[in-house]
């Protein structure tokens, strides 16, 4: 009954936490931004738009879609075209604190639900060298912002102010309130299966 409008193996990952068997049926849009638009508008449309495309196809389903941007200043980071690009964005982030925003959708029998996360990310002051070993594994070429916040070698991140699966790209807390209001219930100990993916879950006490 759950179809993930994503391609995205950080999301497949992340979804399967709440034990709500989905297939994948990926959306294909047109993600430019439009004039005037802000980020938070900017990223909820696309979230929107995935859902609604990937519902159309598939009557009778909930369909769960998500969009997250890493934004700086002000200015959406997108994926970086190339080695350069990611470079660029890398030395901008680095040492500063910059907004991850995921926005969650959710289409079931008609109806569209949808939400924004967003985090505050503080990012440590790595060394060039760093950053060029972290350009040198490829990872950062499908990363908004040029990065993952999960990558336990380059570790980007110094500390966090939000909810680290969003900031991987799927809001868990999030995900499971839209979904069960879509008429499908998460297991109760989703928290603990996300602190097993994460490391973290703002969903669980600390200690």
């Amino acid at each position: 009954m759950l179809i993930l409008a994503s391609a995205s193996p950080r999301r497949r990952q992340l979804l399967t936490a709440l034990g709500i068997p989905f297939s994948i049926d990926a959306a294909d849009i047109d993600e430019r931004r439009l004039r005037g638009e802000t980020p938070q508008a900017h990223v909820r449309r696309l979230a929107e738009a995935k859902a609604q495309t990937v519902a159309a196809r598939h009557p009778g389903h909930v369909v769960l879609a998500a969009d997250t941007i890493v934004v700086l200043d002000g200015e959406i980071l997108g994926k970086p075209k190339d080695e350069d690009t990611a470079r660029a964005m890398l030395r901008a982030l680095r040492g500063r604190m910059h907004l991850v925003m995921t926005a969650i959708a959710v289409m079931g029998e008609g109806e569209l639900l949808s939400d924004l996360d967003i985090s505050r990310v503080f990012m440590r002051d790595y060394t060039d060298a760093a950053i060029e070993a972290y350009i040198a594994s490829g990872d950062p070429m499908d990363k908004a912002g040029a990065y993952a916040i999960q990558n336990r070698a380059f570790h980007p991140v110094a500390r966090l102010e939000g909810c680290f699966a969003g900031v991987m790209g799927l809001s868990l807390a999030m995900a499971a309130r839209l979904l069960r209001a879509a008429g499908l219930t998460p297991v109760a100990d989703w928290p603990h299966h996300c602190h097993a993916i994460t490391g973290r879950c703002c969903q669980l006490p600390t200690t």
